[in-house]
């Protein structure tokens, strides 16, 4: 992805104040490739999360333009969210990045 994990600087969140958060109407990846590799990213982790209870970090940012990142398991993807560990979901267009172990 375009952007480099290593700099992003961001707030360590709990997932469960994700509900509470608000998020850009607009995608926050304006590349198509990185949009496409984000998708990508999002299944692998659904994988992760299903086969193995494997978590990583998401980086994502809300609609203030803060980037925040947490700490978790990825449930399901699906075409415009992401659905996580206690049934929390996620927009996918609000994601920056993945980190994974």
């Amino acid at each position: 992805m375009a952007l480099s994990l290593p700099t992003l600087s961001a707030e360590v969140i709990d997932k469960d104040l994700i509900p509470s958060l608000r998020f850009p109407h607009d995608d926050v990846l304006t590349d198509p490739d990185d949009i496409k590799q984000r998708r990508h990213d999002a299944e692998r982790a659904t994988s992760l999360g299903n086969n193995y209870q494997g978590k990583l970090d998401i980086y994502f940012q809300t609609a203030d333009g803060a980037v925040k990142r947490v700490y978790t398991t990825i449930w399901a993807t699906h075409q415009e969210y992401l659905t996580l560990k206690s049934g929390i979901t996620l927009p996918l267009h609000a994601v920056l990045a993945f980190d994974f172990y």
